[in-house]
């Protein structure tokens, strides 16, 4: 019998949620064993949507327990980086993208006590990760392109997630590998098995008619 492994750790992406219910939907979820809650900031500029900013992080801290993962989809992030950790953010994570000298940014992230995180877009090969994974406390690697919730999943982020676990595992690292686009309960145990150790999903969790089975199911499959 080989090695237990770890579960699975859910991350609600509070952009699916009711913004008119936020208080009790966050309180659902959080009830319902999420391990996060993932905040999706977008500038309009990175990707084609505004989402929100540093206040609805802040706010969401207010309402919660559970570590803030914040995902910054914007253009120059490192503007920001101090106002995303006094909103309560534990995880920041910034997109390899738009960062133009990324080591020092993720230096910042963590300077001022957050752990950093790095996001790839699908198209974003895991070499442009090469000289900073072992600088980073999370990967976010998106199975679907930026920008709009309720996206259909891209079946490559199976081999590009094992490809990473194994390179991870490879160098020792402790990085974890986050996936974000898509995921419901029909995907969810395959990622896992290549290697995800937190699922992000708002439709499935936030669009059903009930939470704590959406969670588990997630989980669970």
């Amino acid at each position: 019998m080989g090695p237990k492994k770890k579960p699975v750790l859910i991350a609600p992406s509070i952009l699916a949620a009711n913004f008119g219910e936020l208080a009790n939907q966050i309180a659902a979820v959080e009830k319902a064993g999420a391990d996060f809650i993932h905040c999706d900031v977008m500038d309009g500029h990175f990707v084609p949507n505004i989402s929100f900013g540093a206040g609805v992080v802040k706010t969401v801290h207010g309402l919660t327990r559970l570590p803030l993962d914040t995902h910054l989809m914007i253009e120059n992030p490192d503007f920001f980086i101090e106002e995303f950790q006094k909103a309560g953010t534990t995880y920041l994570t910034v997109h390899v993208e738009v960062c133009r000298h990324l080591q020092r940014t993720i230096a910042a992230i963590r300077r001022l006590g957050m752990k950093p995180g790095v996001c790839l877009n699908p198209a974003t090969p895991l070499s442009t990760l090469e000289k900073i994974l072992s600088e980073v406390d999370l990967v976010l690697v998106m199975s679907v392109d930026p920008g709009f919730g309720g996206q259909k999943f891209l079946p490559q982020s199976f081999q590009k997630i094992r490809d990473l676990k194994e390179i991870i595992s490879s160098r020792g690292l402790k990085a974890i590998i986050e996936v974000d686009g898509g995921i419901d309960k029909d995907n969810a145990g395959m990622l896992v098995d290549a290697g995800a150790d937190v699922l992000v999903s708002g439709t499935a969790i936030f669009g059903s008619k009930d939470i704590p089975k959406a969670i588990h199911d997630l989980r669970n499959n």
